[in-house]
């Protein structure tokens, strides 16, 4: 069990990392921004088409934020601070657009479908949508 000890904390440091609040908001940046790649995978399998869900959005906003966090005041680093100072604002929009979709779309009332806003007809029941001409 010794050798355990000492490989999880050699030199009294866990993992051989020297920790503080910091250095667990680089890390939690990290792990938030990696996630992402999961969700997006899982999605585009499940549909069998590639998908980039909001949460794909979520996950790229919080860890790019947190790592921005990171780099700021604790890292001060120059290119590491460029490498996030502006990828915030993509992730905003998309999230901005993708809500916009999601109110433009029509609920068929036949089967409570969500048709796209140009759609005249339900693509799941075949009904009439409301404002159709």
């Amino acid at each position: 069990m010794d050798w355990l000890t000492h490989l999880l904390w050699p030199h009294g440091k866990f993992l051989g990392i020297e920790w503080s609040v910091w250095k667990v908001i680089g890390w939690m940046g990290n792990a938030v921004f990696s996630t992402r790649f999961l969700v997006q995978w899982y999605a585009t399998e499940k549909r069998k088409q590639v998908v980039v869900p909001p949460l794909f959005w979520y996950l790229s906003l919080g860890g790019s934020l947190l790592l921005l966090s990171y780099a700021l005041f604790y890292q001060h680093d120059s290119v590491f601070i460029f490498a996030y100072a502006f990828t915030w604002i993509p992730y905003c929009r998309n999230l901005v657009i993708h809500r916009r979709h999601e109110q433009s779309q029509i609920i068929c009332a036949a089967c409570g479908f969500k048709a796209p806003a140009a759609a005249n007809f339900c693509g799941q029941c075949g009904a009439k949508l409301p404002g159709a001409e």
